[in-house]
């Protein structure tokens, strides 16, 4: 079997000088277009100390914290009846009838939290900034951010009907607050 030889000819080392011309006229060609038709020259990097974890003053607007504290405290009022029912079905004094009452409790709180998320992406993709979604089984608080006119007529019709494709939930349950 013949081993196969590596020749470079003429044209190979034209064509690599003609790749490497042609890379470079490229390179120049963007350098001098972005800084209006001067070669762009690089500042100098200045070593800058900088302390990590130092305290630095961020301004919010009201309606952001509010929708922030709002799902902080919906999930610690969940994660503590999630405890207590982990705690009955979990406890030895406990009996069969109280553990699987606690088990449809849970997956019903499961399914709640489930639809409440699913409702607020919902609500969000259908234009409004922010929403929070409050269920608790009958009875269903919306609390939407909206611009300073508030809601309209036709804009709580569409979260209505949102919230009613998810649940069902009778209208007369259903409350929807605005905030700006």
């Amino acid at each position: 079997m013949k081993k196969p030889t590596m020749i470079i000819g003429k044209k190979q080392i034209i064509l690599a000088g003609m790749t490497l011309i042609l890379g470079l006229a490229v390179y120049i060609n963007y350098a001098v277009s972005t800084s209006d038709g001067k070669i762009k020259a690089t500042d100098v990097v200045k070593s800058q100390s900088v302390n990590y974890g130092d305290a630095q003053l961020v301004s919010t607007d009201s309606a952001s914290d509010y929708f922030a504290q709002a799902r902080i405290d919906r999930m610690n009022s969940r994660d503590e009846a999630v405890e207590t029912l982990k705690n009955i079905m979990n406890g030895g004094d406990s009996t069969e009838e109280e553990k699987k009452v606690a088990e449809e409790e849970a997956s019903a709180m499961t399914g709640l939290m489930e639809s409440e998320s699913k409702v607020e992406t919902l609500v969000k993709a259908a234009g409004f900034e922010d929403c929070v979604v409050y269920l608790d089984g009958d009875n269903a608080n919306i609390v939407v951010k909206t611009d300073s006119d508030g809601l309209v007529a036709s804009e709580a019709a569409q979260i209505k009907d949102i919230l009613l494709s998810e649940v069902s939930v009778a209208n007369e349950n259903i409350r929807i607050y605005d905030v700006e």
